[in-house]
């Protein structure tokens, strides 16, 4: 029985999209039982993701999460969450990390350097889209389970190049948080979308589903429409995500009556943008961050029109796609969603749904995450 694990660590990014296919996946060339053919791109709820200990299998086996970017505290949480679960694992030797910085290039050099190294599963934040594709296919061609998650390579076939892609429904977060931001907003105005970094497909994917919303309200103008009809760069940093949204404040002289986000965290410095402006915040939704919830208690009785709503920022999607990665090693059944319906978990207008700050937690901490107040304390300390 092996009782310690190496833990190595290189660096990390995030980002993505959603590709619902069906196709079947057929194990590797572990140590399991008979080939099993599982489908994939089954659409579901968190609330279906099993126990580890089912995909564990007994023979050593080596995993990674290569991460195509890990410099913001979202890619953090995820990789924190993604170690917890390996580390359920007996067999599980290694628990390896690489951290692209959002270079495509050494994400390929990163996935063919863990390959090489001989790992058995790899999970990852493919930022790279499809130009990891070649990549990912001589990793699933030397016997090495490949699962992407949030970010599928667009042009890749489930089952087939990768074993599996978890993800969010992409297009219906979007939605939802634009119908709920545009309900805000009286059905009229203008309503921004911030996206991440430049072109990551992710951001896009959310930026359609939030187009789809204002087809459907034609007193809404979607601002983006006329930067290029493309989310707002931030590169999910509440930095940057200030500088940017401070710039679009004077560009529209304040007219800014909603706001759809893919990253609560990185909102909160669009935020803070609106108050060093002195111009009212608007309505605004992104995914849950603990500080976003905190900043609307602290300015809501100033701010009339400041109203928030989440859905969860889903960092536990690792798990399932760790899971994925082992069975289809150990050719074992899994029957797991790879794509999962998110709903609203906070909404400031609706009592039962209230944010949720947490005074004793880091401003940087989810606290849908699935991380117990203790451990987020210790990964931000």
């Amino acid at each position: 029985m092996i009782k310690s694990k190496k833990v190595a660590v290189v660096a990390a990014l995030a980002v993505a999209s959603a590709l619902v296919l069906t196709a079947c996946s057929s194990g590797g060339s572990g140590g399991g039982g008979e080939n099993v053919k599982n489908e994939v791109g089954i659409v579901g709820l968190q609330g279906q993701i099993e126990d580890i200990q089912t995909f564990c299998g007994t023979e050593p086996i080596k995993v990674a999460f290569a991460d195509g970017f890990g410099g913001n505290s979202w890619r953090k949480t995820t990789r924190a969450i993604f170690e917890k679960e390996a580390a359920k694992c007996e067999n599980i030797t290694d628990i390896i990390y690489t951290d692209a910085n959002a270079d495509t290039q050494k994400a390929i050099a990163d996935i063919n350097s863990l390959v090489a190294q001989g790992v058995n599963v790899i999970v990852s934040f493919t930022d790279g889209g499809d130009a990891l594709l070649p990549t990912i296919k001589k990793a699933m061609e030397a016997g090495t389970a490949f699962v992407p998650i949030i970010a599928c390579p667009p042009a890749g076939v489930l089952g087939v190049d990768f074993v599996d892609c978890v993800s969010e429904n992409v297009n219906t977060y979007g939605y939802g948080l634009a119908v709920w931001t545009i309900k805000q907003m009286g059905g009229t105005g203008n309503l921004l979308m911030a996206g991440g970094t430049a072109g990551n497909s992710y951001s896009q994917a959310v930026y359609d589903g939030v187009k789809e919303a204002v087809a459907e309200n034609p007193g809404v103008t979607l601002l983006n429409v006329e930067m290029g009809d493309i989310p707002v760069e931030t590169n999910w940093e509440p930095g940057k995500t200030k500088e940017v949204i401070a710039g679009l404040i004077t560009k529209y002289n304040g007219a800014i009556d909603g706001i759809v986000s893919d990253y609560g965290g990185g909102s909160v410095g669009g935020i803070e943008a609106f108050i060093a402006a002195g111009v009212p915040i608007p309505p605004w939704s992104a995914n849950d961050s603990n500080q976003f919830a905190c900043l609307w208690y602290e300015y809501k009785d100033t701010q009339p029109k400041y109203q928030i709503a989440t859905m969860s920022s889903r960092n536990w999607m690792g798990v399932p796609a760790l899971h994925k990665g082992l069975a289809w090693y150990n050719k074992l059944a899994n029957s797991e969603p790879s794509i999962y319906d998110l709903e609203i978990i906070e909404d400031s207008t609706d009592p039962e749904k209230m944010p949720i700050c947490e005074k004793d937690l880091p401003n940087d901490a989810i606290n849908s995450s699935g991380l117990s107040v203790a451990e987020l304390n210790a990964l931000f300390q």
